[in-house]
């Protein structure tokens, strides 16, 4: 097949600027490692902030779900700001938000300047996450998009294997704030090597902005999250107040669509949705959210249950979540390279039955007489499974659009990981404490009650992940991005 003359002047300017492009990518890689490093560092340390500060473990879990809500929030916004912004400038003024807010977490007397503190940390981090995606699918050519979002993945799931870990180490040596002392120092450096080194990428132009959309995903998203949350308190009577707050932020969210499909016919829409009119793409993002629910859910489970059930000290619970995020990281590489050669489906089908493995195996055997090794195993199911999904699904979902759409692609991609995290977290929280407090209320012991709602939030983890495997057999490799005329942005 002949190669139209857009894609030939695209590969050879590709190859003109390798060493350049190369350079800045490297940039954004270490700057993603050290924001994801700051968001998984929490999991751990959960149980040791709810001991503390003296808060709950709805309470406590608002310092994860509120740092995704808020990513969730802004995110939309990184499709304006990546056509509207040189990527350099937007590049330097996230890494300085990222490090204001480390900053303030460190110094935090307490549980909601801490709180604010993440809610900072996530609006740079926002906007990374996106901004590296979009760099990646624009500058690599497609016959190698596959191993380069491969070695993506597997520094960005380093960061999570040793976030844990290195948490428990400070926590089971020092207070919770050297979490962010840690982090800080390298937060500073990547910035300033990034402004020494990191050029654009892009060439902006003017875009307006809707803030009719912004507050409508604000206010959308914040409502559906925080009804999701309150759900783990209905045995004390609030049901009734999170279901309306679920209502009405999915009816918000609602308007937000109806917004960006008027807004999007004269190319005004802060998120733009057609997107969606490639199915492989609309197929991919459908399977972030199952995965997305399952991985975040388990994130805050497994410490929980290591601590609370089996008695485990917090540096203990964090060694054994290594061996699961080394092997993800790992296998990445060699997953964008099969990618490559033998396109999503076979590699997608059967990650999604080893992470439905992993979650039914959960439900059914952690309970309160479990051993360690029965987890560890089971995290490293998960993992090999979720290394065979996030590889395929970045690449096959972006490049399956049009050039013109790639920074919403990114954007709507991100946004939709984030809610689902977000979710999946309160929905996994929830589902435990209502159990939980039920159990209590019947008589069983603290240790039995707390197992046995964990297990109930597995479960529906599981349920999730098994729809999952239908939606990941119809999932295939985009001929070419280039050529994708059916979503073209005009």
């Amino acid at each position: 097949m002949s190669v139209p003359a857009e894609n030939t002047a695209v590969s050879t300017d590709i190859q003109a600027t390798t060493a350049r492009d190369n350079l800045v990518i490297r940039v954004l890689i270490i700057s993603a490692f050290t924001v994801i490093l700051n968001e998984t560092i929490m999991g751990v340390a959960i149980p040791h902030l709810m001991t503390d500060l003296g808060i709950t473990a709805i309470d406590a879990q608002w310092l994860t779900t509120a740092f995704l809500l808020t990513m969730a929030v802004v995110i939309p916004i990184t499709g304006y700001l990546l056509q509207r912004f040189p990527t350099r400038p937007l590049y330097i003024i996230a890494m300085s938000v990222f490090v204001a807010g480390t900053a303030l977490a460190a110094m935090a007397p307490g549980f909601e300047v801490l709180l604010l503190a993440r809610i900072v940390q996530a609006c740079g981090t926002a906007v990374m996450l996106p901004l590296l995606m979009t760099t990646v699918i624009s500058l690599v050519p497609e016959r190698e998009r596959g191993r380069r979002m491969g070695t993506i993945g597997m520094v960005i799931s380093v960061a999570p294997a040793i976030g844990p870990t290195i948490s428990g180490a400070i926590l089971a040596f020092a207070s919770w704030r050297f979490l962010y002392v840690a982090v800080l120092p390298v937060a500073i450096t990547v910035l300033i090597f990034g402004i020494m080194s990191m050029r654009s990428t892009n060439e902006p132009k003017e875009t307006p902005l809707d803030v009719l959309s912004v507050v409508l995903s604000a206010l959308g998203f914040g409502a559906l999250v925080f009804g999701l949350s309150q759900i783990g308190e209905s045995a004390e009577g609030n049901v009734g107040t999170a279901i309306a707050y679920v209502a009405v932020g999915a009816a918000v969210i609602g308007l937000f669509v109806w917004r960006q499909i008027v807004l999007q016919r004269t190319d005004r829409a802060l998120l733009d949705l057609r997107t969606f009119k490639s199915r492989n793409f609309a197929l991919s993002c459908a399977m972030f959210v199952v995965c997305m629910v399952s991985l975040f859910g388990t994130i805050i489970l497994i410490p929980l249950y290591t601590q609370g059930v089996l008695g485990m000290s917090v540096l203990q619970a964090g060694l054994l979540l290594l061996p699961g995020g080394l092997t993800m990281g790992l296998l990445a590489t060699p997953v964008g390279r099969a990618y490559d050669r033998i396109g999503p489906r076979a590699l997608l089908v059967p990650g999604t039955v080893l992470v439905t493995i992993a979650l039914w195996c959960a439900a059914l055997t952690l309970g309160e007489g479990a051993q360690w090794w029965a987890v560890l195993a089971i995290h490293v199911t998960m993992s090999v499974g979720l290394a065979l999904v996030f590889t395929p699904l970045f690449t096959a979902s972006l490049g399956s659009l049009p050039r013109s759409l790639y920074s919403h692609g990114s954007a709507t991609v991100s946004t939709l990981q984030q809610v689902a995290a977000a979710a999946g977290t309160a929905l996994f929280v929830a589902t435990m404490t209502a159990v939980t407090l039920t159990q209590e209320a019947e008589g069983a012991t603290a240790t039995a009650a707390q197992a046995s709602g964990i297990q109930a939030a597995f479960l529906v983890g599981a349920v999730l992940a098994t729809f999952g495997i239908g939606l990941a057999s119809l999932i295939r490799k985009p001929e070419s991005s280039e050529d994708a005329a059916p979503v073209a942005a005009h």
